[in-house]
């Protein structure tokens, strides 16, 4: 395989690998011979493809060392400043947090790394994978702004936001960030994959702007109703909702008898259900198939023929 058709993920995370599991401090030689065909032949560009590697892993906590030998540069990584040792763990409490983490699949380098920061190794029989979590381009941002305490700005559904990251949360296969909305004065939550422009259209704002409430649990910071994530019940957009009989009863336990306007004969009911989360609201209406149609605001009503209709278009 040559250099240029190598991720530089995957390398990067080859070159974290190779010096964390190394018991001696290695040449830039010594690297590149065993990461073969990851780095280019030339000395000059592979010299050059080692800093950015070696600079990009100090940026995000790595403690790559540097030491002259025989005058010859060698590096190394300090295991001991680079895994985590406050946690108070016992051996056995260790163990089970490695044996948790390898079983979770995030699709990127991220469980491989935070087995290494836990004190793991990666061994020939990986404990099989038990639970899935999706990551998303914008999350190391994210992530970051949450630890620095910096405002972020994002496009949400056309409006622009400025949010304080409290936390972000994982609920249904799907990210979400929670914090103070400085547009509508207020906690919100937002998902993640809907920000418009996705992450280079996310701006981060300088450390230390804002304090996380100390009364703050990300436990409870998930709205009850999923059609209110970026939204609030002050927005004001509701909707009308008939549920034939098939569903009335599931449907009137999901959103609470104080939300039944009418009840029919038949068995089916009116219920009226938070709206201004567009796609949150499609999503459940569409889940519920034929068992549903929105009798009102007309607005809402047309929106949802419109979609229909140009899926069925897009299908012939």
């Amino acid at each position: 395989m040559t250099a240029h058709r190598v991720d530089r993920v995957e390398r990067l995370t080859n070159l974290l690998a190779l010096l964390l599991e190394s018991e001696r401090p290695l040449t830039l030689v010594q690297i590149t011979g065993a990461l073969a065909g990851q780095y280019p032949d030339a000395e000059r560009p592979r010299r050059a493809a080692f800093e950015r590697d070696k600079a990009a892993l100090r940026a995000i906590g790595v403690p790559i060392e540097s030491e002259r030998f025989d005058d010859h540069a060698t590096y190394r990584i300090d295991r001991g400043a680079y895994e985590l040792v406050d946690l108070n763990l016992d051996a056995d409490e260790t163990r089970a947090l490695q044996v948790a983490v390898a079983a979770v699949h995030t699709g990127t380098s991220a469980g491989r790394d935070a087995l290494w920061k836990l004190g793991g190794a990666l061994a020939g029989n990986d404990a099989a994978v038990s639970a899935v979590m999706p990551e998303r381009p914008e999350l190391p941002v994210i992530r970051l702004a949450v630890a620095n305490r910096s405002t972020l700005v994002f496009v949400y559904r056309g409006d622009r936001r400025h949010l304080d990251p409290w936390g972000l949360l994982l609920r249904g296969g799907f990210w979400y960030v929670v914090g103070y909305d400085h547009d509508r004065d207020e906690k919100r939550t937002f998902r993640v994959d809907r920000f418009d422009g996705g992450v280079d259209a996310i701006e981060v704002g300088p450390t230390g702007t804002f304090t996380r409430p100390g009364s703050f649990d990300p436990r409870d910071a998930f709205p009850a109703d999923p059609k209110q994530i970026g939204h609030a019940p002050t927005d004001g957009v509701l909707a009308v909702v008939r549920i034939d009989a098939t569903r009335a009863d599931a449907i009137e336990r999901e959103v609470g008898s104080a939300r039944v306007l009418e009840r029919h004969a038949d068995g089916s009911i009116h219920v009226e259900v938070p709206a201004s989360n567009p796609d949150a609201f499609r999503s459940w209406l569409i889940g519920l198939l034929d068992h549903a149609a929105v009798v009102s605001p007309p607005e809402i009503r047309d929106q949802i023929i419109d979609w229909l209709t140009g899926v069925v278009e897009a299908a012939l």
